[in-house]
């Protein structure tokens, strides 16, 4: 006996091995490519950008939500021989908005500048090497 069930957001269903054993009869239904609540990816198919694909991981809401756009929407239609170079003002000021949340948008540090500040302190702790006497050859 075939049957359903809800657990939370989960749909469960149960089927026989006489379901499986029929061929399905489920009709697929196209997608609407202008329905913008659709999943569509990050660009709808009408070139606008689709603020709420999760590939944005909620950077378009919250405090900085405008600044982000504003930086977004001028390098996704920038017309610039390199791409965004009449963005900077708009990037300057979703980084000022950005750092007045270091919780909410925390800054990565780069890998590199580690690595060169341990390299350095760990000179300054190491032993010098031996001096080579004089006269020696």
């Amino acid at each position: 006996m075939s049957y359903c069930r809800q657990e939370g957001k989960d749909k469960i269903i149960f089927v026989t091995k006489e379901d499986h054993e029929t061929p399905s009869s489920a009709e697929l239904v196209a997608d609407d490519p202008n329905d913008p609540y659709e999943d569509q990816g990050l660009i709808l198919p009408n070139g606008d950008i689709n603020w709420n694909c999760p590939c944005l991981g909620g950077m378009a809401s919250g405090p900085c939500g405008e600044q982000f756009k504003s930086a977004f929407s001028c390098f996704h239609y920038s017309k610039e021989d390199i791409k965004g170079s009449d963005c900077v003002d708009q990037f300057r000021a979703m980084q000022e908005c950005m750092q007045k949340y270091p919780d909410l948008y925390p800054q990565e540090e780069d890998d590199d500048d580690d690595e060169k500040e341990k390299q350095n302190k760990d000179l300054e702790t190491t032993p010098s090497v031996a001096k080579v006497e004089e006269g020696s050859s």
